[in-house]
């Protein structure tokens, strides 16, 4: 074993800040607006000052309400999936039966598939086939997004949910706590929405974002500091807000004066000038043609917009389109603040069908295939605004067996959602969320390794990587993540993994914070939660096991029964001369005890001069039993009822 100096191996290396560590971490349990796949805007540079007045506001104590770990034991002892041998087969699209198509826009589509063979030729590229497949039901939306058949993004939304993170409410202020530097606003629920003076206060752009300057006359604001808040808004004064964060537990929905509005690929800020591109589009000619694009926008005075990741390639007038759309959306708004009364909202988040048209249908996407004949005409009439060349991509699905299960969605979700994620080469990875952390474990299985075997461990920790990048993204799993990779002695494979794990997270849209990994062999990381995980959305707790995943063995059962029973039959009489004991247990409990126990259960009622008898009952819990007495059928004792 080598020394390792506690200040680790670079000590002639600059310590790193932690701060952006620390500022991750506490924005990791938050939510953002408009959170559904949108970029970062704002900098959250007092994010801990804002989340301990919201907990004490809420009577909780300034750091939180304690968090407990489920006594989750990590036995991964289910037998990994065989090493599959076969050649891969190249990816066949679909199918779909389409309805008869005019003559005109079968031409157009041939045109068009021969342009993209043409540049193809001369710009080579890889080729893959990019898919948007919608469940729309009653009561539920699922949708999956595939790349060359393989599961990549997964969101859902049940109708009968309020989408209320990114709505905007016209609030009436119904209190102000300066001890807090905070305002309790009506938008009309139960719970008053918490916002503090930093949320009311402009904000400037997030570091993903950068400012463009734009050649327009700004008509001058004031500048609004704390100082101004309790003059500018008194409590029963109007104020319009918009919801960053729905309520939990004790706590109200967090809310913000600093308005956005996404659109397919411009956010409109309503209350700021400053105007962006986000650094997410990385070319530098690229971000110089969009500049120039965005100065010549007609945006109106006081008001900015963003250049989202989507613009990427795009030319000018679909800017200008998307900028006319949102101008109007935003005239809308506030029409309706002029008409309604206090307490109302005025714009409510769109729903899943909508915010899939904004943000998943890029120029890679060759197609979007849909169940629902209202919902495949609501996404035409949506594209056709900004692109009719577009709009052929959606394409209504009419057969009788179910979508997710034609595109073999059903079975990768299946797959996906176990606690076990089988990888290809015949590793394995173990995922296991708690209330405190998400905790996923890499294990090799039956990965056939060669000779070299740091070299087979360094394959199966980069297959990990990029498995739990997917499996972050459709699980929606968000807060703290720890990754314990099976442990690497060179240097450069751990850099390896970590720099594999930072290019899966790339396209991810939500905000990632990831750290090398530690002398401890953990890599830890954390994801933001825009909305919650699609395990808390789809499952509860089992009722049986409350959540725990176990049960009481046997075992365990028979030593409480005998425990139960000594001590009841201490506190009789002795001049009892007939005291009979009925025993009521689970099926498999009656059975341990008549089969490895029965000694002990005789000694006992030698002992005590006593006798006992067994009875099964199918109905009861597995760490239930009840003890009655014969003669008078009373209740001696009820245990997990």
């Amino acid at each position: 074993m080598r020394f390792k100096p506690s200040g680790g191996l670079n000590q002639n290396q600059p310590p790193k800040n932690d701060k952006d560590a620390v500022a991750a971490r506490a924005e990791a349990v938050g939510e953002v607006v408009g959170g559904h796949g949108q970029e970062k805007l704002f900098e959250r540079r007092h994010t801990n000052e804002i989340e301990r007045a919201e907990n004490i506001a809420a009577g909780l104590p300034p750091e939180g309400a304690p968090e407990a770990l489920p006594g989750h034991e990590h036995q991964h002892q289910a037998p990994p999936a065989p090493v599959s041998t076969e050649p891969e087969k190249a990816f066949e699209p679909v199918k779909v039966v389409e309805k008869n198509r005019s003559l005109v826009e079968r031409i157009t589509d041939v045109a068009a598939n021969l342009v993209k063979k043409v540049q193809r030729l001369i710009r080579p590229e890889k080729k893959v086939h990019k898919e948007v497949i919608i469940n729309a039901e009653t009561l539920e939306t699922r949708v999956a997004v595939s790349e060359d058949g393989k599961l990549e993004e997964f969101n859902i939304e049940r109708t009968t949910e309020e989408r209320l993170v990114g709505s905007i409410f016209k609030g009436k202020v119904r209190n102000l706590e300066d001890g807090l530097k905070a305002a309790f606003v009506d938008i009309g629920f139960e719970k008053n929405a918490f916002l503090h003076y930093w949320d009311i206060v402009p904000n400037q752009f997030d570091s993903g974002v950068e400012i463009v300057d734009r050649p327009t006359k700004r008509r001058d604001r004031p500048k609004i500091t704390q100082k101004d808040i309790p003059r500018l808004y008194s409590p029963g004064s109007e104020i319009i807000v918009q919801v960053t964060k729905g309520p939990i537990g004790t706590k109200g929905p967090r809310v913000t004066t600093n308005l956005v509005l996404p659109g397919r690929y411009l956010v409109l800020l309503p209350n700021s000038d400053q105007s962006g591109i986000s650094r997410k589009i990385e070319s530098q000619q690229e971000r110089t043609r969009l500049k120039k694009i965005l100065r010549e926008l007609n945006i109106p005075e006081n008001m900015g917009v963003i250049m989202r990741t989507a613009g990427e390639g795009q030319q000018k007038r679909y800017f200008v389109r998307d900028l006319a759309l949102l101008l109007e959306e935003w005239s809308g708004i506030q029409e309706k603040i002029k008409s309604q009364g206090m307490a109302t909202c005025v714009f409510q988040e769109p729903d899943l069908i909508e915010r899939t048209v904004r943000d998943f249908l890029t120029e890679d996407v060759e197609r979007i295939v849909v169940d629902s004949p209202k919902a495949a005409d609501r996404m035409k009439a949506m594209i056709q605004k900004i692109s009719h060349r577009a709009a052929r991509k959606v394409i209504l699905y009419t057969e009788a067996q179910s979508v997710f299960d034609r595109f073999n969605i059903s079975k990768q979700l299946e797959n996906a959602f176990s606690r076990q994620v089988h990888l290809k080469g015949g590793g394995y990875i173990v995922i296991d969320e708690t209330e405190a952390l998400v905790a996923i474990d890499v294990n090799t299985g039956r990965h056939k390794g060669g000779k070299d075997q740091e070299a087979s461990i360094l394959k199966v920790n980069l297959e990990s990587a990029d498995e739990i990048c997917r499996q972050l993204r459709l699980r929606n799993m968000g807060g703290l993540i720890v990754l314990d990779f099976i442990d690497m002695k060179s240097g450069r494979d751990r850099q390896n993994v970590y720099q594999r794990m930072k290019e899966g997270l790339r396209r991810d849209k939500a905000k990632t914070h990831i750290l090398p990994i530690s002398q401890l062999g953990l890599m830890e990381m954390t994801r933001q939660r825009h909305s919650e995980s699609v395990r808390s959305a789809v499952y509860d707790d089992c009722p049986y096991c409350k959540g725990r995943a176990k049960v009481k063995s046997t075992e365990t059962m028979s030593v409480e029964i005998q425990r139960k029973l000594q001590e009841i039959l201490k506190k009789r009489t002795r001049d009892e001369s007939d005291f009979q004991l009925r025993i009521v247990v689970h099926p498999t409990v009656l059975e341990r005890l008549r089969t490895q126990d029965e000694k002990h259960l005789i000694e006992m009622e030698k002992r005590y001069f006593g006798k006992l008898s067994f009875r099964a009952d199918p109905a009861m819990h597995a760490e239930q039993f009840k003890i009655q007495n014969v003669t008078n059928n009373e209740d001696l004792a009820s245990v997990g009822s």
